[in-house]
């Protein structure tokens, strides 16, 4: 099993500072080439997700310990991002949201608890589970993607080992091989990179399929603080050609990048 097998390196404790950062992003080159290796997996799991969400279906997001911290991760980012409902893409760690800030025992081997767990948001024929576990093997994982194939939901899956279980459960299996980790078996790091970046695809070509971005803009971006307030002024003021105090005087009036847009775009 990648994932569990042993460091390139060794005798990590006599290693300089110097040496273990060198080491490591020696390392963490390697996860964009083995992610770049299932672009077409990712592509047809996406190509699924979107005519089901333009219907109303959601997307939930179900892992343990980090990798359920990284899909809650990019489900929260969503909302703020996209201007989304914050119910479009869920996250869902095993242990519930305490076990964002901190392990809770045995969580992860629970293989009737994600079923649970979605089962209060009442999922549809329309939503999509994607499993995410490093191993490929947490029971949690398994049994929510197992549950949701019985209840015709669409699945995919998250892993960084071959031939893995949840694999087999999952009508869109995504498995990016990144080999050992630099400490052995700490799959927080590479295997942890490479889940991030496949969910930041994921969602990003999604919310891209369905309208939420215009040219490479964030136009539907929720402007919580000053930052993205004049982020928005910026837009305006290059997408419209006004001046920024007048940008400003939109914005603030319409409360939104995308709704000036429509009323003023020429």
């Amino acid at each position: 099993m990648h994932t569990e097998s042993n460091s390139k390196y060794d005798n990590l404790e006599q290693k300089s500072v110097l040496e273990i950062l060198q080491n490591m992003n020696q390392e963490d080159k390697t996860v964009p080439l083995a992610v770049e290796k299932v672009i077409p997996q990712i592509e047809k799991l996406v190509t699924e997700i979107v005519p089901r969400m333009q219907q109303g279906g959601r997307i939930f997001y179900i892992g343990a310990g980090t990798s359920g911290r990284l899909g809650v991760v990019d489900a929260s980012e969503c909302p703020p991002t996209f201007g989304v409902p914050a119910d479009w893409v869920q996250g869902i760690i095993a242990g519930g949201d305490g076990a964002i800030r901190k392990a809770v025992e045995f969580a992860e081997d629970n293989i009737t608890q994600a079923w649970e767990d979605i089962l209060v948001y009442n999922p549809t024929a329309l939503d999509t589970v994607i499993g995410i576990a490093a191993s490929g093997r947490t029971p949690y994982v398994i049994g929510g993607l197992q549950d949701a194939k019985k209840n015709n939901l669409l699945t995919g899956s998250i892993a960084c080992n071959e031939n893995a279980i949840i694999s087999q459960h999952a009508k869109h299996a995504i498995e990016v091989i990144v080999g050992a980790e630099f400490v052995t078996g700490s799959t927080r790091l590479k295997a942890g990179t490479a889940q991030k970046l496949v969910l930041n695809m994921i969602s990003t070509s999604v919310m891209i399929q369905l309208g939420r971005i215009k040219g490479n803009k964030m136009i539907d971006m929720q402007l919580s603080n000053y930052k993205l307030v004049q982020r928005g002024v910026n837009m305006l003021v290059e997408m419209l050609e006004v001046s920024p105090e007048q940008a400003k005087n939109l914005l603030a009036q319409y409360g939104n990048v995308r709704k000036v847009l429509e009323i003023y775009s020429k």
